[in-house]
């Protein structure tokens, strides 16, 4: 039997704002909590009860405040030995978080940030094939509201210390003209199931920085080689799609491409590569017309279970080889199994002897071969955050692998939510994180140190897109969106760590 993992939490008295198991979206049975899950969600009760009553707070208050997440590191430390930057201090000193990881000693952007266009994504049908919008983690109601731009805004900057966001393109194409021949504009151009049309994001950045009255949010285009389809002669309608990438560069000013080479939105009979063809073709083009980044989702093949294999990074190495002013992004640093699937550790897709994982392995060969390569940028959303939940040892491994191949300038911030609900999680995650000196020692990985997370959490990635960090970095008194969290603050407002997806009832 499957019952709501909120529901299911409600009934054992559980609330922790990291999440303790991983759920379902109803589209995979749900996977048993571990033993290791199970053991970090008791010691986070028991840290919690004990702390909160100390306090004399209401527990789920107090686990909606930096202590209750200080409580969520320390119980995971019990269990999985010191893998997190935490002092019992911070669990009963409100002043003790601040003191140790002040707000704003980190620019942070996020190049991976999305939300949907009126879709609940727990629906059946059409949405429920695509796998990859998955419920885990906690703020991910199945309802309208819970992915809206509203609550887009909400999540990401109300409930976070995030600084600035791209909103990231999911694959979908527009509709260029009605049967009459007219110009389709805004809303028109999407029909049927379109989650986060660009369209929709360049409309979403503009209301976020005229909020502002600064520059809070870039957006991407999901403009890619077979969105327009000549099913007639089988080829690529060029022209439709210069017609398309000459709107999104000059009316949506989008800042990159989003591809899904796994995806088909136009028709077209299949997926694509980043070197082949029709990919060249339109880096041709997208080059002439000024755009040189393209972030590239590679990884998670169980998306689709007919052009799956087309997310393997392998691709990429020609790709960048024989473009090397190309800007090459490689979303969730291409791991192929996420831990919502059976037996994800298993076999050949984790080397715990090696630290090595299916297509993350394969996205490391591609330096290794190309050592001058300098191109080529890991991301990690949807890759540090559920990997530190569910195995902190392979989150050492992949981090301290992206950094010992590709360099730590090359590696850059993400987290895929509001998929993941808000980001705060992840942020204080990486701020406490740190690789083993056991892994330092066997496997030639370095340390962290707060400079690189510095580079990670931001300056990469703003380097990459030009961005002025000193200007983000100022205080915005003025700023509408730092008004408006006062007033949500003032009102009582508190992070929700309720979770929303699917487990198993007797767990």
């Amino acid at each position: 039997m499957w019952i709501r993992k909120g529901k299911r939490d409600h009934l054992k008295g559980v609330d922790s704002p990291v999440p303790t198991q991983l759920v379902s979206n109803e589209e995979y049975i749900p996977r048993r909590q571990t033993q290791k899950q199970k053991e970090v969600e008791y010691w986070t009760g028991q840290i919690a009860g004990e702390k909160s009553k100390k306090l004399g707070m209401d527990r789920r208050k107090f686990m909606a405040t930096p202590m209750g997440l200080a409580a969520c590191f320390l119980a995971a430390n019990k269990v999985w030995g010191k893998v997190w930057d935490v002092d019992e201090a911070e669990a009963t000193e409100e002043g003790a978080y601040e003191a140790k990881l002040p707000k704003g000693e980190y620019f942070v952007l996020d190049v991976q940030s999305h939300f949907t266009n009126g879709v609940p994504i727990g629906l059946r049908g059409d949405i429920a094939k695509m796998e990859f919008f998955q419920n885990m983690g906690f703020k991910l109601k199945e309802d309208k509201e819970a992915y809206s731009f509203h609550n887009f805004i909400k999540e990401m900057f109300f409930d976070s210390e995030t600084d600035m966001i791209i909103i990231s393109g999911v694959p979908g194409k527009e509709e260029q003209r009605d049967k009459t021949g007219k110009v389709l504009e805004g809303a028109e151009r999407t029909r049927g199931l379109n989650i986060l049309p660009s369209w929709l994001m360049a409309q979403a950045r503009d209301e976020i920085n005229s909020l502002a009255q600064s520059k809070r949010a870039i957006s991407q285009g999901n403009l890619a080689p077979n969105h327009y389809w000549d099913r007639v002669n089988n080829k690529m309608d060029k022209a439709a799609t210069i017609e398309q990438m000459e709107r999104e560069l000059n009316l949506y000013k989008v800042a990159s491409w989003k591809w899904y080479c796994h995806t088909d939105p136009g028709r077209s009979g299949g997926g694509f590569q980043c070197d082949d063809d029709n990919a060249q073709w339109f880096i041709e083009e997208s080059r002439k017309r000024g755009m040189k980044i393209f972030s590239v989702h590679k990884g998670y093949s169980y998306q689709s279970r007919i052009l799956g294999h087309l997310a393997n990074p392998k691709d990429i190495e020609q790709a960048a080889l024989r473009n090397p002013d190309i800007t090459w992004v490689i979303y969730h640093s291409a791991i192929q199994h996420g831990p919502n699937e059976p037996n994800w550790e298993e076999g050949d897709k984790y080397d715990p002897v090696t630290g090595d994982f299916a297509w993350h392995n394969v996205l490391m060969d591609i330096k290794r071969r190309n050592p001058k390569i300098d191109n080529v940028y890991p991301e990690i959303g949807s890759f540090f955050g559920p990997l530190a939940i569910s195995n902190p040892v392979m989150a050492m491994h992949g981090i301290g692998k992206n950094i010992k191949y590709y360099g730590v300038d090359h590696v850059i911030w993400g987290t895929d939510c509001l998929w993941w609900g808000s980001p705060q999680w992840v942020i204080d995650a990486f701020k406490r994180f740190q690789i083993s000196d056991e892994l330092c020692e066997k496997f030639g990985y370095s340390k962290i140190t707060k400079e690189d997370k510095v580079k990670i959490f931001g300056l990469n990635a703003a380097k990459l897109y030009k961005i002025d960090v000193t200007a983000k970095r100022n205080p915005l008194p003025a700023d509408a969106l730092s008004r408006l969290k006062t007033a949500y603050l003032d009102r009582g407002g508190q992070r929700s760590n309720e979770a929303f997806g699917w487990v198993r009832a007797d767990d």
